[in-house]
């Protein structure tokens, strides 16, 4: 990892990062703010998925985590969405391609070679920052979230290896991409028209199998535009009551699918994920 960038914030300090992926076979770049506790010792991570067309800078400028993230004593971190250069390969949709990695590994070309967002998330991401001796961060102790397609990819990630993971939260995911057009799309471009080979992506489907025992928290804008259509955060619901798994699904009157609504309700989530980690 190097440092791209380094500013005072809330007494902690925010990094912009840089590292070359292995993985992804390209340049990743990554927002990571350490709270002031990081001075004195290693401090446990949220980790933060974004949605499509975003990059690790949107929430790192906009979800205003870090007063909450100092106050608790917990690194934040924002990778981008997807492996991205000239030599990546694209698409002019903003919901496939660059931008839009979905955290998955994909099988079909063009799309195999680079786009592996759930091996560089799972694997690569949180190792090579663990042998980075200058970030003072406890692996061990992960929490993770996300929002829209980012919040899919943290339900997807906790529900297949509950072990790694100590707290799960999301705002307004697509909770159940199998069944709705981005992640029809998305799946079948990357994956193929193999339903079976969905079903590891699909947190509906997951949480009929996951070990995954701990309390979800998922917040949801009611004049979201992509309520109905993509989101389907009901259905995630009955799942998760079908399994007995916790989740708590807050229906919040009004809010839209931006990061208005996020900011709104972040430290909240912080919170949540601080009461597991710390």
């Amino acid at each position: 990892m190097r440092v791209e960038n380094e500013s005072l914030c809330f007494e902690g300090r925010q990094l912009v990062l840089a590292h070359e992926s292995e993985t992804l076979g390209c340049t990743m770049t990554l927002g990571l703010f350490l709270p002031p506790q990081a001075k004195e010792q290693p401090v446990p991570v949220l980790l933060f998925l974004s949605g499509l067309t975003c990059t690790w800078e949107n929430v790192s400028t906009k979800g205003f985590a870090q007063q909450a993230c100092a106050q608790h004593g917990i690194a934040f971190l924002a990778p981008d969405t997807s492996p991205r250069g000239d030599d990546i390969a694209d698409d002019e949709a903003y919901d496939l391609g660059q931008g839009a990695g979905f955290y998955l590994d994909a099988t079909q070309a063009p799309w195999k070679q680079n786009f592996r967002m759930r091996s560089y998330i799972e694997q690569e991401l949180l190792a090579t920052l663990a042998r980075d001796g200058a970030l003072p961060l406890d692996t061990t102790r992960v929490g993770i979230t996300g929002h829209s397609m980012g919040g899919h990819g943290a339900l997807t990630c906790a529900l297949r290896d509950p072990q790694r993971y100590r707290s799960l939260s999301a705002f307004a995911p697509i909770a159940a991409p199998s069944q709705c057009a981005w992640g029809q799309k998305a799946f079948n471009a990357y994956l193929g028209d193999d339903k079976d080979a969905w079903l590891p992506y699909d947190a509906c489907e997951l949480v009929k199998t996951t070990a995954w025992n701990k309390p979800i928290l998922v917040d949801q804008g009611t004049a979201d535009a992509f309520l109905e259509e993509q989101l389907n955060p009901h259905l995630l619901e009955q799942a998760c009551c079908d399994q007995g798994i916790a989740l708590t699904l807050r229906r919040r009157q009004g809010y839209d699918h931006s990061y208005n609504f996020m900011t709104t309700f972040m430290a909240d989530h912080v919170a949540f994920h601080a009461a597991q980690l710390v």
